[in-house]
């Protein structure tokens, strides 16, 4: 792909894609619901030449983590369950490493991202942001991967808006010294809405400015 290199001085922006995979969109094991309606607005955001860097977050969970219901006997999804003592929202099998549900979306354009963070590969912590695990104890290495780079604004979108975009922008937030951090809000989805407002209210809150597609496009 062509090298897109800001002007000297100018901000280095990245476009983060949260999750955009079959497991989180319709047929899925997890579907988010209209997940898949993410897809094309991000690929306009992809195609808008409006950043520097495009990356994007993968769950990647091994067949036997620990947030999966099928690992506690009794338990079924979407049941408050415990991983290592900690309160612990247990999910159906989704996103497993190697397998179809894992895959990016097959609308999203691929080829233009410059770099992929998997996540969630410790069967024993489960892990909603790009940037650490749930108990904040383990880094994926984004950060560090941003920081080099030498990113100043970061825009962030996917799957899913109360869960692990929220979690990825609020981390973003608090982790990346000087960023300015964006929600994209129609190029994203979520799974409960009283719990999207919930964490809009809270990324507002934090300083996360909420945006629209056109918004960053115009910008």
């Amino acid at each position: 792909m062509l090298s897109r290199i800001p002007q000297e001085n100018a901000a280095l922006k990245c476009l983060l894609l949260v999750d955009i995979q079959v497991g989180f969109c319709t047929g899925g094991n997890l579907a988010v619901p209209g997940g898949e309606e993410v897809v094309p607005v991000a690929n306009r955001l992809i195609a808008s030449g409006a950043y520097d860097l495009i990356v994007a977050s993968q769950d990647w969970h091994p067949a036997d983590h620990g947030s999966f219901a099928s690992q506690h006997p009794g338990a079924k999804p979407f049941e408050m369950g415990t991983l290592n003592g900690k309160p612990q929202m247990l999910w159906p099998d989704h996103c497993v490493q190697g397998t179809r549900d894992a895959e990016f979306h097959p609308d999203l354009a691929v080829s233009a991202i410059d770099h992929v963070q998997r996540k969630g590969q410790d069967p024993n912590v489960d892990s909603y942001s790009a940037f650490r695990d749930n108990d904040q104890s383990a880094l994926t290495g984004l950060s560090d991967y941003l920081s080099a780079k030498g990113v100043t604004a970061l825009d962030i979108c996917g799957l899913a808006t109360d869960y692990c975009v929220s979690a990825s922008a609020m981390d973003a937030r608090a982790m990346l010294e000087g960023v300015t951090v964006r929600f994209i809000s129609d190029a994203s989805r979520g799974i409960d809405p009283a719990g999207v407002a919930d964490t809009c209210a809270a990324m507002q809150a934090a300083g996360i400015v909420i945006v629209t597609a056109a918004d960053c496009v115009a910008s």
